[in-house]
């Protein structure tokens, strides 16, 4: 509604508008023409004479946001040169000719076609020019002048930045500044009260107020808490026309939280506290957490605590967890139920950071106390000692009582103790314990070369109860000199036999597995027996080692290659300890520089002459002859087996048996069909491979070829010849008790029909109904006896699915 009416008010206006510019641009004319005359006249000039003026113009000035129906009336150009008949063109040219302006051209009448804005272009820079239409050409030089656009109030003040954040502290005082605003308004400043903003607050009352012209927002009650209330949400208007009624308005938020202070005590919600602990917890344990609560959040809330009283303050502390606001109760000292039941603590909870301005609403401390009581734990038994060293001497004799271990009950019952020996720790069972007393010994001797430490674990328990607690106990075995010295088990040396008299021959130094205390001193010399011996001589150095001598030179390994000399040592320990060691020395040749080249008196004998030729040859005789027992063990185990040597090495007699692989059917050279044929003549044949044989001329050599045929078959014709063979070689079984019992021809290249023996195929058995007869396996020898049992006689069985393999 405002808008319509606006732009009305505007129309009219704008008429009255323009028709004062004209009379103050007449004033301004005149006005003009009288300040040149009197200038004219001061300065002696001649006589003022009019000047004819081409054009008739103003500068032209028109309103913004114009929404007529009709195009704007702007102004008229007007040139002396116009007549009025018409034959005058007026041109615009500029900034929105023919565009945002358009001209009469006839009239020189100028028009608005578009709305204009103030704020997007204030004012144009056009161009006139009048030209004569017939000749097409311009009167009067091209002239500028400037259209400005008039400013009205169509712009609102805009806060540009909100909504707006502010943080102020809690209990600020009246007049602190919270936020200063500032709202931008489009319209022109220097013409009315467009631009003018002024400012009011209309949410946030009665806490905050805002400066009118400033725009600062300031409290307007004190003591605010924000404890009560954190958040305020403040709505600041913006008014042009300097806040007169029909301006223009524009409105932001502002959000405004209190910050906080410590302007609140610490304050523990119970007045004594109850906890409990168990008397086993080791120190350093938390028993329990407190905590004083405090309505500031933050560093304002941070709190330290400490025990400022009580019977427990030694036996524990207080410390403040890495957030600042629980205190956490530890254990300091070990807890006795037997000795204390329960402490008392008293406790201070404080703020760590206080705010001088409010020192008054303190104190910002607060006490309370804790009750810790102690439970009682049933406790293994305790040593009188964490650990337990002893010395024992090696000789200590069985059942020697060492120390006696003693533990006891810590609890109130005070129960019985029973000790035992952890025998993981004793594998050996060098050692006892009384199972009431504690009191330990030993069980076996003890040997301080064998085992210097003994290292066992007594173990305390219980009587009424399964608890048991431990104690390590180190036991030193001390030294006894109760080994004596002697030289290492097997000791021997050598002697050249170019050897002089008075000569070194060996130092010997003795090792005994004692270790007293000073140090070992051994004494040496040669035993009784030896003492007035020939040929060698002891000599003592006193520094636990001696020399052997020789006595005599002129060795000889051919009078005696070895010599056995005892060696009397003793050592300086008490009781004294005493062996006798023997030293064999072997006489030995030895080269010029002494070196031992030979201790065997036969090796030296040996003769000097045999030559490394002779040696060669005789290593390659060797050598020839085991590569010729080689080759006849070779040769031998290739030699052929003899026939029949092992059933299972001829499972058929007509298996021809060759080393090289044979050319298959073409083959002729394997063996013979002849032989087959004539097995008589198998030896003729002339084409015979130089290898070996067919096996068949083995299995007819002993066989005779008897004539076995019925009356009217001839034996000399082919087919006879492999039936004699055949019936021969079944003959041959027959008689032979030492042949095994199978046919030893099988297979054979004829075969069909035309054999005599018809086919030996049990393919056609079954096309036959008729029973077959087994009454002549009888005649087949005591070999087939057993079949012709089963299979003859007149059973009356159906046996035409049996055929013979």
């Amino acid at each position: 509604m405002g808008d319509r009416h606006l732009g009305g008010g505007k129309t009219v206006y704008t008429l009255l508008f323009s028709v004062a510019l004209a009379l103050l641009a007449l004033l301004s004319d005149a006005q003009g023409r009288t300040d040149r005359a009197r200038t004219r006249e001061e300065t002696g000039a001649g006589p003022l004479r009019r000047v004819k003026r081409g054009w008739v113009w103003n500068q032209f000035f028109v309103l913004e946001e114009y929404t007529g129906l009709e195009p704007l009336y702007i102004g008229k150009l007007h040139s002396d040169m116009d007549l009025g008949d018409g034959s005058i063109k007026y041109i615009l040219s500029g900034d929105g000719a023919g565009t945002t302006f358009t001209i009469d051209d006839s009239t020189g009448d100028i028009h608005a076609i578009k709305r204009l804005d103030r704020e997007v272009k204030a004012q144009y820079m056009l161009r006139a020019q009048a030209w004569n239409r017939l000749t097409n050409r311009p009167l009067e030089p091209e002239s500028e002048f400037i259209v400005k656009i008039q400013d009205i109030n169509d712009n609102e003040p805009k806060f540009l930045d909100g909504p707006y954040q502010a943080t102020i502290p809690e209990m600020s005082s009246i007049g602190t500044e919270v936020i200063r605003l500032t709202a931008t308004d489009a319209d022109d400043p220097t013409y009315g009260n467009s631009a003018r903003v002024v400012y009011s607050i209309l949410q946030g009352q009665p806490y905050f107020s805002v400066e009118p012209k400033s725009g600062i927002v300031r409290v307007s009650l004190g003591g605010m808490d924000r404890e009560v209330r954190e958040n305020y949400s403040v709505v600041i208007q913006a008014k042009d026309m300097g806040g007169q009624l029909g301006g223009l308005a524009g409105t932001t938020v502002v959000n405004i939280t209190l910050s906080d202070v410590n302007d609140n005590p610490p304050m523990f919600d119970q007045k004594l506290y109850q906890m409990s602990v168990p008397e086993s917890a080791p120190v350093g344990s938390v028993v329990g957490r407190i905590r004083a609560k405090d309505r500031d959040i933050g560093i304002n809330a941070e709190m330290t605590y400490s025990i400022i009283d009580g019977d427990g303050r030694d036996t524990f502390d207080i410390s403040t967890d890495p957030t600042h606001l629980f205190g956490i109760i530890t254990i300091k000292k070990p807890l006795n139920f037997e000795s204390k039941a329960s402490y008392t603590l008293k406790i201070e909870g404080a703020n760590t950071h206080l705010d001088h301005r409010f020192l008054d609403k303190g104190p910002f401390s607060h006490v309370t106390i804790v009750h810790v009581s102690v439970e009682d734990v049933d406790e293994p038994p305790e040593f009188d000692s964490a650990v337990y060293y002893m010395e024992v001497p090696e000789n200590a004799e069985v059942g020697m009582v060492i120390k006696t271990i003693s533990a006891r009950d810590p609890d109130a019952a005070n129960n019985s103790i029973r000790y035992s020996i952890d025998r993981t720790s004793d594998l050996g069972k060098y050692f006892y314990i009384d199972i009431t007393s504690g009191s330990l010994m030993t069980v076996l001797p003890l040997d301080r070369e064998e085992i210097t430490w003994h290292n066992i674990t007594i173990l305390a328990m219980e009587m009424n109860d399964h608890s048991s607690w431990s104690v390590a106990v180190r036991l030193c075995i001390l030294d006894v000199n109760d080994n004596a010295p002697m030289l290492p088990e097997y000791f021997e040396t050598s002697v050249c036999e170019t050897a002089k008299a008075g000569q070194r021959v060996q130092t010997v130094a003795a090792v005994d597995p004692d270790d007293p205390l000073g140090g070992h001193h051994f004494y040496y010399s040669l035993a009784p027996e030896a003492a007035n011996n020939p040929n060698f001589t002891l000599r003592d150095n006193q520094d636990n080692t001696a020399w052997i001598l020789t006595r005599r030179g002129g060795w000889s390994q051919q009078d005696q290659a070895v010599y056995y000399l005892p060696i009397f040592i003793s050592d300086g320990e008490q009781p004294v300890q005493t062996s006798t060691s023997t030293l064999t020395i072997r006489v030995c040749s030895c080269d010029g520089e002494g070196k031992v080249m030979s201790c065997n008196a036969e090796a030296y004998h040996l003769p000097a002459s045999l030559s490394r030729g002779a040696l060669i040859a005789i290593l390659a005789c060797i050598f020839v002859l085991l590569v010729m027992i080689l080759l006849m063990l070779s040769l031998r185990s290739q030699r052929k087996k003899p026939f029949l040597h092992d059933v299972e090495d001829n499972v058929h007699e007509n298996i021809v048996r060759y080393d090289d692989e044979g050319g298959g059917e073409e083959d002729t050279e394997a063996f013979d069909i002849a032989a087959m044929w004539n097995p008589r003549e198998a030896h003729l044949v002339g084409k015979q491979r130089q290898d070996m044989l067919p096996e068949i001329e083995s299995l007819s050599r002993y066989v005779p070829l008897a004539c076995v045929g019925g009356p009217g078959r001839s034996c000399g014709g082919g087919d006879s010849n492999v039936h004699g063979y055949v019936l021969s070689k079944l003959l041959e079984a027959d008689l032979d008790s030492c042949a095994p019992p199978y046919d030893s021809l099988q297979t054979y290249a004829y075969e069909g029909e035309g054999s005599v023996a018809d086919s030996l195929s049990s393919l056609q058995s079954s096309c036959s109904n008729t029973d077959h007869e087994y009454d002549y396996l009888n005649n087949w020898g005591p070999r087939f006896k057993k079949l012709a049992e089963m299979y003859g006689g007149n059973e009356g069985r159906d046996r035409s699915s049996l055929t013979y393999p």
